[in-house]
């Protein structure tokens, strides 16, 4: 009580309410008396504010015994770089000093997700929205995609009007203001209330843009075997039930393989296959590669000699066509598979057997020999 008597002191001077003059007394006692080491290096310059901001509110769940420790831990991350790129690796270093999960803190805070209006004079107000990352930045993405596509559109249409000698009033507004109109039609009739994108030919509409997220997660929260936190990059961590429902509605997934001591990128690698590495198989193997079989390679699927779960690359040395059945036989009997090197295929049976597939020579095909016995070619006329 007595805060908030000094707190309405200094609203009454300052002419403001009293609320935030008590949040902000709040905080400058959080950060002075609960982080003494995360002020000194504020007042070092080696962290800025909203460093701090973040620091300080991710320790509050922390148990008491570990705060300094994170304090200094988090620091040295802190100032490495900007507030927004090291934002991920903060939350990512807070799980190792919190008793509790990440996905148990998710659902706790995920209970205080809402929708918040404030007004702001002058006929407009601010509405927050709280909620999961995962929503939220699909949102934002999608804002995004109909901004660009209603700004594109526009251009064109006043090109067009000028091109035909027409009168056109641009639309002058900025990215910014076209985003908070779309959001505005979307939350009051459902879609675009003026969507520049349609019309009879029937061009993409803004009602068909799709949110995009970028998700890095390991292959053991996937497989639930662990329920680290997954990344959703620029944005910052979800918990790992989140994780494997988006990737089990993603279309394409890349792996990424890490430096197990530098941490940096080596290798990027997806299941799969680009078209072109489809192609150029279907034309190497030209039917499925199980000894005997002659499924033409269209008819048939790629698989990885080695499993892809199990580090198998998605290329042309890993990879070869097998009609259903055979690709079946290879996935659940005993039959073992080994790729040779230059499209060549080793096959070994469950009794010990092996089998060797050669690469197809094909039927039809033009050789230097036949080439170079072509008769020369006519002279051209001289006119």
């Amino acid at each position: 009580m007595q805060l908030r008597a000094v707190a309405a002191e200094f609203a009454a001077i300052a002419r403001c309410g009293d609320r935030r003059v008590q949040n902000e007394i709040g905080r400058a006692l959080e950060i002075v008396e609960g982080n003494p080491l995360v002020l000194a290096a504020w007042e070092d310059g080696r962290l800025t504010a909203k460093h701090v901001d973040d620091v300080v509110k991710l320790g509050r769940n922390l148990p008491d015994e570990n705060h300094e420790e994170w304090q200094e831990a988090a620091i040295a991350v802190a100032e490495r770089d900007v507030p927004a790129r090291v934002h991920g690796a903060l939350e990512s270093l807070a799980q190792h000093f919190t008793a509790r999960t990440f996905a148990e803190r998710h659902r706790a805070a995920v209970a205080d997700r809402g929708v918040f209006l404030r007004d702001l004079g002058d006929g407009m107000s601010e509405l927050t929205l709280r909620g999961a990352t995962t929503l939220l930045v699909a949102i934002d993405d999608r804002l995004n995609q109909m901004a660009v596509s209603t700004i594109d559109i526009a251009k064109e249409v006043a090109a067009e009007a000028r091109a035909a000698g027409e009168e056109h009033e641009a639309d002058t507004r900025t990215r910014q203001q076209v985003r908070a109109d779309v959001l505005c039609d979307l939350g009051l009739t459902g879609g675009p209330a003026i969507d520049p994108t349609h019309d009879v030919d029937g061009k993409t509409s803004l009602g068909a843009i799709r949110a995009r997220v970028q998700l890095v997660v390991t292959a053991d929260t996937l497989a639930g075997k662990d329920d680290r936190a997954a990344e959703l990059v620029g944005a910052g961590l979800i918990d790992a039930d989140t994780a494997r429902t988006l990737a089990g509605d993603a279309a394409l997934w890349d792996r990424v393989s890490l430096d197990a001591t530098t941490k940096t990128v080596t290798r990027v690698d997806q299941y799969r296959p680009p078209a072109a590495l489809r192609r150029m198989l279907q034309a190497r193997d030209r039917h499925c590669r199980w000894p005997g079989c002659r499924r033409p390679a269209i008819r048939c699927e790629l698989d990885h000699t080695i499993d892809h779960a199990l580090g198998g690359p998605t290329c042309e040395s890993n990879l070869c066509n097998l009609c259903q059945r055979h690709h079946s036989m290879k996935q659940f009997t005993d039959w073992l598979v080994l790729q040779l090197g230059a499209g060549i295929i080793q096959w070994t049976s469950p009794t010990g057997r092996v089998y060797r597939e050669d690469l197809p020579v094909p039927s039809v095909c033009f050789t230097p020999e036949f080439v170079a016995e072509r008769p020369p070619p006519e002279p051209a006329p001289p006119f």
